[in-house]
This record gives C-alpha cells, structure tokens and sequence, in this order.
C-alpha cells in the first residue's frame, strides 16, 4: 500500500514539472524538451518481450551454439510511432540466483514466460523517457545457454551478441523460433551499466571497441579478474573461479562439469601466477580499443572490488570520462546519494545516447567524498598537482618507528604471526606487538591529501624462500568516519522509500531509503597492499627468496584519496600473513627490514610530513578488538 501511495505521488510531481517546463517537445520527438528527456511513454503498456541472441561460442560443448536471453521492455508508442530509440543495457550472471541492488531483487515473469519485472529503477525510469531497457542473462545464467567462464570470453562475447544484434549484425529469435529484429525500433546506441560483476563486464566489452556502444557506466567494476582474486602474486581465496562459476550457474548440474575444469586448472592456485587464463580476463590491455565514453563510480574503502581495479583501468582510458569516488566500500550510489545520481545519469545517457547537449560534457570530471556526507568536484583525478614524495622510515625508540625521517641505519625484524587481524595490528601503535612494526608521523601541521597510488619499498633479508608481505596506511586521530567495514559496508538501509519513475502491479520504482553509516573513531585504515615476495620480479613466475639476502621488494597500496586532518598522525603498519584479506600459506618467515634502503612513497596533492622526531609522538587507541570500526571477517566474496 504504501509503495502505491508512493509511486502515485512520485507521478504527481512528475506531472507538475512537466507542466511547469517552459521548453516545448521536440518536433516528432514527445520525449524531449529542451535539452533532457521527459516521461511521456506509458510504463504500464510498454512493450515487454524476451529474445535469444545466437553467439559464435559453444561453451558447454553441445555442439549448438551459445544463446544469450535478453529480456526488454521499451516504449510502445515509439514503436506505433516508427520512432527508433536508444538502449540502456545492464549484462549481469545475478538475476536469478542473488539478486540486484540493496533489496536483492530478481527478475519475475507471468505463467507464459514473459517478462513482468526487471530488477532496480532503470527500466521504470528511463523506458517513459525514451528509452529501452535490455536486461542480459550471461551465459550459463538463468535462462542462457552455454556456461559461466567467469570475466572471460564467454561473458565478454556473449554479451557484446547482444549489442551486435542491436545494430543489425547478430541474430536472434523468440522462444517460438521467429527472428527478432532489432533495428526496426532502436538506434543502435546502447549504454551498458552494472555495478560490481555487472559492471566488470561492461569495461570488458568496452575493450572490444564493439561498433554502437556509446557509453559504460561501471560501478564497482573489474577491470582485471587476477588482481581481483591475488593481491600481486597472494592468493585471496581458494578456488575463487569456480565458486563464483557454481553460485551464479543456472544450467543442470554436469552441463558444465568441463567448464569447472578449465576454470580450475587455468586459475592456477598453486602458484599464484598471471598467465593465459587471467591475460584473457584482463580488460587493461586493450584499453587503447575502448571507443566509449566511462562514467567511473567506486568506494574508495572497498574492501570487495578494490580500487585498484578502477585507478588502474581509468589511467589508461582515453576518452570521455567522469568519475564518482566516495567513502563507502562496496555501495551502489543509489543507496548513498540517491537524487544527485539518478539526475546525473540521467543527463549522462541523455548527452550520449539521445545527443542532447546539456553540458555535463563541461562540467568537472572528478567528484570526490572527503568526508561523510561531504562532496567535492575537481577537474579530473588524481588531484591536479598530486606528486609522489619519498617518505623515510626512523629507528625511532627501538618499538616503534618514525615516519618521515632522514635514512637510517637501523634495522626492524619480525617473525610472521598468522593470527594477527587487522584490528590488533592498528591498534596501540606505540605498544610491541608480535607479527608487525609500526611507523609513525609526527602529528601533522597541517592537512595532508594523499591522492593516487602509494608504495612501500622494502629492502628485506627473508629467512624463508618467500613469505606474505603487507602494508597498511593508517589515519590516527578521532573524526567522524564512514563505517565502511559495518554490516552494510558504509551504510544504514532505512524504514521509509522513495519512488525513481513509474510502477506496475509487478514491479514498481520504489526502494528503501539509505543514510550513511557514520561512526566517530580514533583511527581508521586509509588503504592497504599485498605481495608474494617470490613474485617481486614478475607476476607470471616466481624467483624464490635465497636466505641471507637482501632484495628489494615494492608492495603497491591500494588507490585512494583521503585527507588526514591537521594534528593526526600518519601511520604505516607492516606485517605478513593477512589471513582476514587474503589466504597465504604462511612460511613462518623472519623478516629483516633495512630501514635505510627502504621508504614509504606517497602521492600528495598537497600538504607534507612534518620532519620526524627521535621517537614516534604517542597514541592512544582503544585496544583491540574494541575498535569503533567493525571487524571484517575472511570469506569469498561475489562481486
């Protein structure tokens, strides 16, 4: 009852603000006035149907070719009107099995198989404003053919059929076996969007360069699979492949026993190497063939799809682009800045699918969260003058490092502790704890905005043939911080809803509302990295540690952008095994740490370390694992 109230007053004020519009329809176009669409096609009697789109692959090997199922809902008086309209497209393997967005809705449909309800607010939105909306089932997914290759050609290709098809070059039946043929109602231009596996394989068919796709929209997306299951050489979680594979798969059991197979033999846990397999799930490489425009959306503390899948993807790209970075970890922006997304969409499909020229193509690139609640829009990012400084690591008091030093001649050693969590390895800096050294800042002068991708260069003597190395930069001092590592990973899901377009019976545009989740703490992990020592050469092969040697070993951070306020101090923790991120198989490694060869290396756009005292400044924490921020806790994640 109270959605259909909802969804009746969200149509009223529809209403009114096309009344109140000053401009007046486009000739022969109704949708658009002025320089947006506008809802003008009933949702109601749009025209909803499903179509199988034939591939060139036979990923189960029947020997008949992959079909992909595309169910899509477009206006009707388009249609009637001869009026050909552009495509907004989200490919995704959850439809049926976990659901899309923060309800976890799936797709339904009536007894003969037609579709009565698209997963989240595109359709509802954008169909009465001119648009179709095509929700692609993967391969080997709800009602597709073939089987889940996970990121790799099966998905990217599977999907790019639907977008050949929409521009007259595949072709594609009804389930009675009739041909469907798109270009009597479409323009050809599609917009792929999704968050997290959806919108990985968006930049996977954008790096096809495929003719009439005009724009991506990846939030939390993968650019490369290997990094998102090894961090440089560790492993995240064993037999990551195939358990992605078996959870989203919608074919019979056996169907695509092979399938596991290859998934499993070419992931290459044992070694933990880059090799073929991961190559073909790597969309960067052929980011020079993207010929779309990206709208880039990511949590900056996202601890499932980490941000490097985006920083490393969005340096390469050469094409429009624009980007949203905020402080949540794996959220869609619906749920944390819902009106100024839905309106900035909107005008980013408008402006590159129906070719109204609205001016976002003018507007700063980059819009950055610095702080709960609070929004930021630069020219691009990283920020403009952000530069890397060389940071030195102190002796300090023999307990606890500085930060900030000049070189010095002394040594760190610890043995790794596979135990040891995060939260006991950040809290009480100053105190000795097993399995980690600590490096602090003197309290800062002034505000310091780290902004890029930092480093830790560590000149190590490893006792073992290799080990674990981690680094984790940390914010020392009290503020107000999104709770990221909570239940909702940086949000709260509350009791009332708003409505984004129009509704049915079976599927109507209203959702929960969402606040962020904010908690005050006294310090919080602005980023972190990983690496297998034996990969420090190559990731495509490993070169075994020779006890008693000195190498050096670079462990990459995560990308992030982040201010630490003035009087906070700057800490860099180092240990090994991180057993609630990753799954090393611990060598019980002693590690010897030259601290005169080894630095910290951090993008500033502005601000710098203050010189470091004899002795690390003291800081109060409260002692694990009573920190303020919640505890992650180790498992497969999907994406």
């Amino acid at each position: 009852m109270m959605k259909s109230i909802l969804a009746a007053v969200a149509g009223a004020a529809v209403t009114a603000a096309l009344l109140a519009a000053p401009a007046q329809a486009a000739p022969g176009v109704p949708h658009v006035r002025g320089t947006g669409t506008v809802p003008v096609y009933s949702y109601e009697n749009a025209i909803r149907e499903s179509v199988w789109v034939q591939t060139s692959l036979d990923g189960d090997h029947d020997g008949t070719p992959d079909k992909v199922a595309v169910d899509l809902v477009r206006p009707r008086e388009t249609a009637a009107a001869h009026l050909r309209v552009p495509v907004v497209m989200e490919a995704s393997p959850y439809y049926s099995c976990c659901g899309r967005g923060n309800e976890g809705e799936l797709k339904e449909y009536d007894a003969s198989g037609t579709i009565t309800k698209e997963p989240l607010f595109y359709d509802n939105y954008f169909v009465p404003r001119g648009y179709a909306f095509v929700a692609v089932d993967l391969p080997g997914t709800n009602r597709s053919t073939g089987c889940e290759d996970v990121g790799g050609r099966e998905e990217v290709l599977g999907a790019k059929a639907v977008i050949d098809w929409l521009n007259g070059r595949a072709r594609a039946s009804y389930a009675d076996g009739s041909p469907a043929v798109a270009t009597r109602w479409t323009t050809g231009k599609v917009g792929m969007i999704g968050k997290s596996w959806d919108g990985s394989i968006a930049n996977g068919v954008a790096a096809t360069g495929v003719d009439g796709l005009a724009t991506i929209v990846p939030i939390a997306g993968i650019s490369s699979w290997y990094d998102y299951t090894r961090y440089n050489g560790v492993l995240r979680s064993p037999g990551y492949a195939t358990f992605l594979s078996e959870v989203v798969s919608g074919r019979p059991e056996g169907a695509c026993a092979a399938n596991l197979e290859e998934l499993a033999t070419g992931s290459d846990d044992e070694t933990g190497d880059y090799n073929r397999f991961w190559a073909e799930r790597d969309y960067r490489p052929a980011a020079s063939k993207v010929r779309a425009s990206v709208f880039v959306v990511h949590g900056l503390n996202d601890t499932n799809v980490p941000t490097s899948e985006f920083a490393l993807w969005w340096n390469q790209l050469r094409v429009p682009r624009k980007i949203w970075l905020s402080q949540m970890s794996h959220v869609d922006p619906f749920d944390f800045r819902r009106a100024a997304w839905v309106e900035t969409l909107h005008r980013w499909f408008d402006f590159y699918l129906q070719g109204l020229h609205n001016g976002i193509d003018r507007e700063p690139r980059a819009s950055i969260e610095t702080a709960p609640g609070t929004w930021v829009d630069q020219p691009s990012w990283p920020a403009v003058g952000a530069r890397p400084v060389r940071v030195g690591l102190g002796q300090g008091d023999g307990m606890t490092g500085t930060l900030g030093a000049s070189p010095s001649r002394g040594k760190r050693t610890w043995t790794d502790n596979p135990n040891l969590s995060e939260a006991e390895a950040t809290a009480t800096p100053n105190t000795p704890v097993p399995g980690r050294v600590a490096f602090l800042s003197a309290p800062l002068r002034r505000d310091l905005r780290i902004s890029g991708i930092p480093a830790a260069t560590l000149r190590v003597r490893v006792d073992q043939p290799t080990t674990e190395l981690t680094a984790r930069l940390v914010d020392y001092g009290t503020a107000a911080r999104v709770n990221y590592l909570g239940p909702e990973e940086g949000i709260t899901t509350l009791g009332t809803e708003s409505c984004w377009g129009a509704s049915t019976a079976a599927d109507d545009a209203c959702y929960l509302d969402a606040a962020e989740d904010v908690v005050t703490s006294d310090h919080a992990v602005l980023t972190r990295g990983w690496r297998d020592a034996a990969h420090r050469v190559s990731l495509s092969f490993r070169t075994p540690l020779q006890p008693g040697r000195w190498y050096d070993v670079t462990v990459p951070l995560q990308a992030t952008d982040q201010i630490v306020r003035s009087g906070h101090v700057l800490g860099l923790i180092l240990q090994q095994s991180d057993n609630e991120y990753s799954s090393p198989s611990t060598s019980g490694a002693t590690v010897e740490l030259d601290l005169a060869r080894s630095a910290l290396t951090l993008p500033l756009a502005n601000g710098s370390l203050p010189p470091a005292g004899a002795t690390a400044p003291p800081v109060t924490t409260e002692p694990a694992p009573a920190a303020k921020l919640s505890r992650r806790t180790a498992r497969p994640l999907l994406p």
